[in-house]
């Protein structure tokens, strides 16, 4: 490994760039850093960009610029996605994320084609009349842990205003099954195209992988997503305004168990589609990915053994020690592959 004093500028640069991004992924999600942690080095810098690029533009919409009127939330995402593309085309940005996903992008073919839904997605996310979400008083206002990862010690205050935070308008509606599906290829099946790309790392996808790794990848990207959806059910109804599922303001009314059950077969379903498809992969990168589809399938198990009225007001969690788990039984060679309520067992081969 050459020293500092023999490394490029470039070079000096682009592993900057990678670090910053390994810290926005350290600092947001405990269960994509730990399923991370299985990849080649290599490739979890793969990962690594990947997710903070998406997570820097979920947090413009998700409130990390206080004040910042639904103007400025759709000007900034305008910005970055223009410097996504601008990064990726030179090769180099002064945006230390935007480098590292350039960097990434540009070893693995990841294009525009992947980036635009998702863009699309975020911007869907704000609404016209956006009031600024209440401040953080317990950290400082540098330092912002998403709360769709981190819980803090205000977790009850979700609960007190689920319903109160904010009256229903007569625009305030849920998405369609037409919008939410578009809203999951934007923000989720793209994702989980792109980390395709980052596990094969340049080289060609199988001939087939339009019939069955990529559907496989979207299917995964899916169920994450849905699984997000009704965990964080409060935060994304009360707080941020959100319409996922149901109207603003009415998880704990409109939110029922049969909307619950459909939802997490939905899910089961998808993650019975993705799971052939994960030892397609290159084998490096298999363990990885079976433990974040683990610690899925756990929380939407969680999920479907909760009642609605708790999962529409607090969020549902795989402790830490069930996680490591999960992980240390993919990376056996022996992953969980099926739970009570899915509906296709997948039998794996010895891989």
């Amino acid at each position: 490994m050459p020293t500092l004093q023999h490394r490029s500028p470039a070079d000096h640069y682009t592993r900057t760039a990678r670090a910053a991004a390994r810290t926005v992924m350290r600092s947001y999600s405990t269960s994509f850093t730990l399923a991370s942690s299985a990849l080649p080095r290599r490739i979890r810098t793969h990962i690594e960009a990947l997710y903070a690029m998406v997570r820097v533009a979920d947090e413009v919409v998700d409130g990390a610029w206080t004040g910042a009127s639904p103007q400025n939330v759709i000007g900034e995402l305008d910005r970055f996605e223009q410097v996504i593309a601008q990064a990726v085309e030179r090769g180099f940005s002064t945006d230390l994320v935007a480098h590292a996903f350039a960097a990434s992008a540009r070893a693995t073919g990841i294009g525009p084609a992947q980036w635009e839904p998702f863009f699309a997605s975020m911007r869907s996310d704000v609404p016209a009349d956006q009031p600024p979400p209440p401040p953080n008083q317990d950290l400082p206002t540098f330092i912002r842990p998403h709360t769709k990862e981190v819980v803090r010690s205000d977790e009850s205050w979700w609960e007190q205003t689920a319903d109160s935070q904010w009256e229903q308008t007569a625009h305030a509606r849920a998405l369609t099954d037409d919008e939410l599906a578009r809203y999951i290829h934007g923000s989720a099946e793209v994702v989980g195209e792109m980390c395709v790309l980052a596990f094969f790392d340049g080289a060609p996808l199988p001939r087939d992988a339009e019939e069955a790794l990529l559907p496989g990848a979207r299917a995964l990207g899916s169920a994450f997503q849905k699984v997000n959806f009704v965990r964080d059910l409060a935060h994304d109804s009360a707080h941020l305004r959100r319409g996922y599922l149901v109207a603003p303001g009415r998880a704990s009314t409109d939110f029922t168990e049969e909307h619950k059950d459909r939802l997490v077969f939905e899910v089961f379903d998808e993650l019975a589609t993705a799971a052939p498809v994960i030892d397609e992969l290159p084998r490096t990168v298999r363990a990885a990915v079976w433990t974040a589809f683990g610690v899925f399938a756990e929380l939407n198990h969680r999920i479907a053994m909760t009642p609605a009225r708790q999962v529409a007001r607090r969020r549902v969690r795989v402790p830490d020690p069930v996680k490591l788990t999960i992980a240390a039984r993919a990376a056996s060679g022996r992953p969980r592959t099926a739970w009570p309520g899915m509906p296709v067992a997948y039998s794996r081969r010895s891989a």
